[in-house]
C-alpha cells in the first residue's frame, strides 16, 4: 500500500510499504480521510519530537471503512464506516483512574508511535479495538466530514473546560479549522455573542459566514476595544486561544472579564514562556485552563453532531488532496489559504 512514512525532520517518504493483515483482536481500516493537523506540520519541521517514532505513518484524524476483522473481534462488521480516537490510554494509570484518560502517563498515540492514517489502510491494534478506540459511524456521511471527528472531540473536551454556555460572550483568536470549531461548539452550547480575530480576509469572511457575530484584523483594530464596547466594557466571558504564538495569553487574560475563563487550546512552540501580570488573576479571579485530546466518550459526541449536520463541514474542509500529495497538503494547512485540508487516498 501507498503510506506518507517520517523519516525524520522534513523528511516524508511517500512510498509503498506492506499492507498490514489483522492479528488477533485487531481490525484493518481502509481510509476513507485524513484530515491534516498544525501537529503534523510541528512534526514535519522537527518543531514536535516527544513521542515520535522515525518511521511512523503520520496521521491521526482518521476515517474509514472497516477492511477486515482479526480473530475474536466482536462488535464491528466489515463495511462499517468508523473512525479512532487517536490518543490511547493505558487504562490503569493515576489520571485513567480519575476519568482523564486524555492525559494518560501511557499514551500511545496514531501518527506518533502507532501508524496513523497517511495511508491507504490503518492498522487498528488489539489495546485500541479492546478499549473501543474506534467508533462506528452511521453509514452515508462523508469520509471529509467524519475525519473531523477528532478535532471537534478535542473542541469539545476544551469545552468542558472553559464551560461557555447560555448568554455568554466567547472571542476565539484565530479562525482556522479549531477556532471555526469552537465558534460552532459555543453556539450549540447557547453563547449569545462570538468575537472572532484572525489576520486573514478569507478566514474572517468564513467565520462571518458560519455566524460570528463580530470578526477582527488585529491589524487595523484594537481587540481589547471592540471586545469592551461588545460586552459593556466587562470583557468576554470566554477567550480561546486557537493559535499557538505565546504572547497571546496575556492578551487574552487581558479581554476576559473577572471570573471568566481563559484556554489555552493550540499547541505552543517547545520551550516557548508568555509573560501575564498574575495580579490580573488574582484580582480578577480568572481561571486559566488548556485542552489536549479527547476522551472516547468526546469522539462519540462529535459523531452524534457530524451526522446530524450540526458541524458545518463542508465549508470547514475547504481543500482535499491525495495521498501521493501528502507533504504538500500538510505545508498548504501552514499557507492560510485554505480552512482544514483532508488527504484522500
Amino acid at each position: 500500500m501507498l503510506a506518507a512514512v517520517l523519516r525524520g525532520p522534513k523528511q516524508l517518504d511517500i512510498t509503498e510499504i506492506g499492507t498490514p493483515e489483522p492479528g488477533e483482536g485487531e481490525i484493518l481500516l481502509k481510509v476513507g480521510a485524513n484530515t491534516v493537523c498544525g501537529t503534523d506540520l510541528r512534526i514535519l519541521r522537527g518543531e514536535k519530537t516527544a513521542g515520535v517514532r522515525p518511521g511512523v505513518v503520520l496521521g491521526h484524524e482518521i476515517a474509514g471503512t472497516i477492511a477486515a476483522l482479526g480473530k475474536g473481534v466482536a462488535g464491528y462488521r466489515v463495511g462499517d464506516a468508523a473512525v479512532v480516537t487517536p490518543a490511547v490510554s493505558c487504562g490503569t494509570c493515576f489520571y485513567c483512574l480519575r476519568d482523564r484518560e486524555q492525559l494518560c502517563d501511557n499514551t500511545d498515540i496514531f501518527g506518533y508511535n502507532i501508524d496513523g492514517g497517511l495511508a491507504e489502510y490503518c492498522l487498528i491494534p488489539k489495546r485500541a479495538v479492546d478499549r473501543k478506540y474506534i467508533s462506528v459511524a452511521k453509514a452515508g456521511t462523508p469520509m471529509t466530514a467524519l475525519s473531523l471527528s477528532e478535532p471537534l472531540s478535542c473542541v469539545l473536551n476544551g469545552l468542558d473546560n472553559y464551560k461557555a454556555g447560555l448568554g455568554d460572550t466567547v472571542v476565539i483568536i484565530g479562525a482556522g479549522p479549531i477556532g471555526l470549531l469552537h465558534m460552532t461548539v459555543c453556539r450549540l452550547a447557547g453563547a449569545t455573542q462570538i468575537i472572532v480575530s484572525d489576520l486573514s480576509e478569507t478566514r474572517r469572511a468564513t467565520a462571518s459566514c458560519l455566524g460570528a457575530d463580530i470578526t477582527v484584523d488585529s491589524r487595523n483594530e484594537d481587540l481589547e476595544t471592540v471586545v469592551k464596547d461588545a460586552t459593556n466594557g466587562h470583557g468576554a466571558d470566554v477567550v480561546v486561544i486557537a493559535i499557538g504564538r505565546p504572547e497571546l495569553l496575556a492578551q487574552a487574560i487581558g479581554l476576559v472579564r473577572k471570573g471568566g475563563y481563559v484556554c489555552a487550546f493550540a499547541g505552543f512552540p517547545k520551550g516557548s514562556t508568555a509573560a501575564v501580570d498574575p495580579n490580573t488573576i488574582h484580582y480578577g479571579e480568572i481561571t486559566l485552563v488548556g485542552a489536549a485530546n479527547a476522551k472516547r466518550r468526546q469522539t462519540e459526541e462529535a459523531l452524534r453532531l457530524i451526522e446530524n449536520r450540526l458541524i458545518p463541514a463542508e465549508t470547514i474542509v475547504s481543500h482535499t488532496f491525495p495521498l501521493q500529495q501528502a507533504a504538500e497538503a500538510i505545508e498548504f494547512s501552514a499557507s492560510g489559504e485554505g480552512i482544514k485540508i483532508a488527504v484522500v487516498p
